[in-house]
């Protein structure tokens, strides 16, 4: 009797304190999608760079970033960070500042000329792209880094697209917008200018070209007919900010009226008041909840001094420059009706902010190409129905963003190095999201979201300087530590030292753990004091 007791008591033993044949369920580790990284139309790798950064290694972040995004000082102005409406760090206190981090990593990169690793090696290949804005930009990067020859070619003089000529200067610097493109050219892309593209079957055979990345912007305005006198001063909203670029400014007067909802007609009314207009004044058709421009820049423009009247339309506009407006209601489905109510407003000029086409001409004679709606319809591989053909950005169906658009080009140049090879891209599969639910944010302590700087509202009315402000190295290292680090052990230990049974074992740092099931009774303690849900049970297996 004594010795099978004495067995079971032998520490030594390999079969001493085992569990046994009862387990249902045991614990295993695992990735879980972060739901900020689920957001980023871009495809940013957004919690492994905050990673990086909140341990101060703000270059290994900024590598990280780029692998997904080469213009994080850009898109730390511009973007509308659908990573942060994701984060879920919201639900605590606020979510975490992942735009202005990426702004501080972008603006660092800039500061300490930081550049972009040759290409590993050369395919061999031409491919050109039709187009400098954001997704022309993003996939010549890509493409070059993949080891492509790359043409950029745009009917402007400048890179940019619509991020120079669409984004007024107090929202995105020049300075800030040329950094970024010279570190893209430096990479071995090459770049001309001030030539448009007429025929894209012709341009390909002349130059040699493999394949080709259309990237067009939405240069051309939507026009409206409103009845106008000859003397009546009207103009487009795209011509407007597109003339800030140069030496002569749009004489828009003292009163001016813009006519639209979204955020090119804010800018415009904004400029307006930074060219010393009295008034500028935002028509719109609608009520504010169904305004598509996005909220903090509607706010930032009413503390500009911008009036917006809400739920009107414009019926004329007379010779002595005054507007007759009428009064809109919303029906039962939300759309707007008119009432028979009119009033007139006094306006130097109109500006119509309605929308913007592509120039499709250059594709005219491509067979297999199918067009609607004004964009052009491509596979899932983001090629046109004209093999070698690819096609992005604005010229596709898709909402109309640089975030998207520099995703747009990440997505095609993957696919384009994978045709050029004569097979097809694949991209890995998702982890399952890492919800709310799945994290234990007992954990966590309340830290307020750092807020950026703002410059002051008699400045931001006289100047183009820059309105919002970046952070410094201490705020950028706090708001990186705010991450929940979602879904992804980060080696806090909780489950090593929880465990009752001392079946958790340290691998090293970076290793992260595993399990000794020889020892787990699979209680699930683990589980429910993982900070960060990335553990989970599993059914047992006989």
């Amino acid at each position: 009797m004594d010795k099978p007791f004495a067995i079971t008591l032998d520490v030594g033993s390999s079969l001493a304190n085992k569990t046994g044949s009862w387990r249902t369920s045991r614990p295993v580790y695992l990735d879980r999608l972060p739901p900020c990284n689920n957001a980023c139309p871009a495809g940013e790798n957004i919690q492994a760079w905050l990673f990086h950064a909140e341990g101060g290694d703000y270059e290994a972040a900024w590598r990280e970033l780029t692998q997904n995004n080469p213009l994080p000082a850009v898109m730390g102005r511009v973007c509308y960070h659908p990573c942060e409406d994701a984060c879920n760090r919201g639900k605590l206190d606020a979510a975490v500042g992942i735009n202005s981090v990426e702004r501080f990593l972008g603006d660092e990169a800039i500061k300490r000329g930081w550049k972009f690793p040759a290409p590993p090696k050369e395919s061999g290949k031409r491919v050109l792209v039709v187009g400098a804005g954001p997704s022309g930009l993003s996939a010549a990067y890509h493409l070059r880094r993949l080891g492509h020859a790359v043409k950029v070619v745009d009917a402007g003089p400048m890179a940019g697209g619509m991020m120079r000529f669409g984004i007024p200067k107090y929202r995105l610097p020049r300075d800030v917008l040329d950094a970024e493109v010279k570190r893209i050219a430096d990479l071995g892309v090459e770049f001309e200018y001030n030539r448009k593209v007429e025929n894209i079957r012709d341009t390909m055979t002349e130059g040699k070209f493999d394949a080709v990345f259309l990237a067009v912007g939405a240069h051309i305005a939507k026009r409206a007919y409103i009845p106008a006198g000859e003397a009546a001063k009207m103009l487009d909203a795209v011509s407007v900010l597109r003339d800030m670029e140069g030496e002569e400014k749009p004489m828009l007067g003292r009163r001016v009226v813009v006519y639209g909802g979204g955020n090119t007609a804010l800018d415009v009314a904004r400029t307006a008041k930074r060219l010393g207009a009295s008034e500028a004044i935002i028509v719109y058709r609608r009520n504010r909840e169904k305004m598509p421009a996005h909220d903090f820049e509607v706010e930032e423009a009413l503390q500009e001094g911008v009036m917006i009247k809400w739920l009107s339309t414009i019926k004329n506009m007379a010779n002595e420059g005054t507007l007759t407006v009428e009064k809109m209601k919303l029906d039962e489905k939300g759309f707007p009706q008119p009432t028979g109510e009119f009033e007139t407003l006094e306006a130097d000029s109109l500006v119509l902010a309605l929308g913007q086409d592509v120039d499709l001409s250059l594709l005219e004679g491509v067979p297999g190409l199918a067009i609607k709606d004004g964009t052009v319809q491509v596979a899932p591989n983001m090629m046109t129905g004209y093999p070698g053909i690819f096609a992005g950005g604005d010229m596709v169906p898709s909402e109309r963003t640089v975030t998207v658009a520099v995703g747009h080009g990440k997505k095609a140049a993957r696919n384009i190095d994978a045709w050029l090879a004569g097979g097809t891209y694949e991209p890995a599969p998702k982890h399952e999201l890492a919800d709310f639910e799945k994290l234990n944010a007992w954990y966590y302590t309340d830290a307020s979201k750092t807020v950026r700087p703002m410059l002051d509202i008699v400045r931001r009315t006289s100047t183009f300087d820059e309105v919002v402000s970046g952070l410094d190295e201490t705020n950028a290292l706090f708001e990186a530590r705010r991450c929940l680090s979602c879904g992804n052990c980060f080696e806090c230990d909780n489950c090593y030292g929880v465990c009752p049974d001392n079946s958790v074992i340290k691998l090293g740092p970076g290793k992260r753990f595993e399990f000794n099931y020889d020892y787990c009774k699979g209680c699930g303690i683990c589980v429910s004091e993982c900070p960060c849900g990335a553990i989970k049970m599993v059914p047992e297996t006989i």
